[in-house]
């Protein structure tokens, strides 16, 4: 019966979930990965450069077979053979097993930019939908035309012509044109988000009322008594 002491002197081999998950991805087969883990786990233990041999008996294969799995996964860029000085000055060959963390990152930094992609098609898509929502109608090829241009050679952000959308429409104009205007009056201020349209909207809003205030206060102001003179008799002038 197997004692903790025995579980300690064996010792643990801990391997990144991301190795676990991603390795099919990358490319390696279940008994290339297997032998990749034999590699990794005699490293861990500090043998850089193990014998074949040693995981031939391990997986049971052939050292034939172990060879076979060796060169797979050096010309497919998997693992290399580098020359190293130890710690005696001596040069010494060790199995480096870097690659394929770096594989990993590659894919997983191409995951991230398809899922961008695909939530940048979801947000174009969504964005003609609102305008042929609020247009009530389908979009002409000239205004599919026109927020294609907004959005590939004048660069508008999609919120920013949604935003541009929705200002037209509350004040009821159904155009492309006066949208086309409202964009570029942002694009004349840098306005480029929607935290500075909603600034700038409250200036606007700020300044309308200061105005209401000033033309009210100048209608109740009092009309100024003007004296009349009497060219007749000069005495008696109000």
């Amino acid at each position: 019966m197997l004692t903790i002491n025995d579980y300690l002197k064996a010792g643990e081999t801990t391997v990144s979930n991301l190795v676990l998950e991603n390795y099919h991805k990358i490319g390696l087969n279940d008994e290339e990965f297997l032998f990749w883990l034999q590699l990794f786990h005699l490293q861990v233990k500090g043998n850089l450069f193990p014998e074949l041999a040693e995981i031939s008996q391990t997986m049971g294969k052939s050292i034939d077979t172990i060879y076979k799995l060796l060169n797979q996964l050096v010309s497919r860029g998997f693992l290399t053979i580098q020359t190293k000085q130890n710690e005696q000055g001596q040069m010494m060959d060790t199995y480096d097993l870097l690659p394929i963390f770096q594989k990993i990152e590659l894919l997983q930094q191409k995951e991230t930019e398809t899922e961008k992609e695909l939530a940048s098609e979801e947000t174009i898509k969504a964005l003609y939908q609102g305008f042929e929502k609020e247009f009530g109608r389908q979009l002409s090829p000239i205004e599919l035309e026109m927020i294609g241009q907004w959005l590939e050679t004048d660069n508008y952000q999609p919120e920013l012509i949604r935003l541009a959308l929705r200002e037209a429409v509350l004040n009821q104009a159904y155009s492309l044109k006066y949208i086309d205007r409202i964009l570029l009056a942002w694009e004349r201020k840098n306005i480029t988000t929607k935290e500075q349209v909603a600034e700038d909207q409250k200036r606007r809003k700020q300044a309308l009322i200061q105005k209401e205030i000033e033309q009210q206060s100048a209608a109740n102001e009092p009309i100024p008594k003007v004296t009349l003179h009497n060219w007749l008799n000069p005495d008696d002038n109000e």
